[in-house]
């Protein structure tokens, strides 16, 4: 989880691989309507978010019983994690965090992707980070792809036994 431009999608496929379980990407999900949205600079609001949780929770569910999975997407309020864990009671979020200059450097040198720079700050905005009873860690994305996934691999092995994947 996290705000757009944090390596959700290059970190979340190096930690599925690492932990041997499928990956899907949380953008992939999103209704064109919200995708043409974005792509115009408008940011969602919960109610463009609320079919597109629906569709990760769903998601989340059809996974056969003790099947894991890495879901990348930026669940940045705590409403939008309460759902996704009420589909998935044990999800355990790895929460993207960053310098806002060091991501906004990163959303510019990117090609192909429909999120514009713009939006940034309206991310920002909305983001509620991790509250200390929610399961999950915080990791600095600053160094390469594969420094950050090494960190969240440490720090989610370090969690207590029922919230280790």
């Amino acid at each position: 989880m996290g705000v757009t431009g944090t390596g959700k999608t290059t970190v979340g496929r190096l930690l599925a691989e690492a932990l041997g379980v499928p990956y899907a990407e949380g953008d992939a999900f999103h209704p064109s309507a919200n995708v043409a949205k974005m792509s115009a600079g408008v940011p969602l609001d919960d109610a463009d978010r609320g079919p597109w949780l629906d569709a990760l929770a769903d998601h989340l569910r059809r996974l056969p019983a003790g099947r894991n999975t890495v879901l990348s997407c930026s669940a940045l309020k705590r409403a939008y994690r309460d759902r996704l864990r009420a589909a998935a009671p044990d999800a355990v979020f790895v929460h993207l965090t960053g310098e806002r200059a060091l991501i906004e450097r990163r959303m510019a040198a990117r090609t192909g992707h429909f999120m514009p720079a713009a939006l940034l700050d309206s991310q920002f905005a909305t983001l509620e980070p991790l509250q200390p009873d929610e399961p999950g860690v915080a990791v600095d994305v600053s160094g390469t792809p594969e420094e950050t996934t090494a960190r969240a691999l440490a720090a989610l092995a370090a969690l207590p036994a029922p919230h280790r994947p």
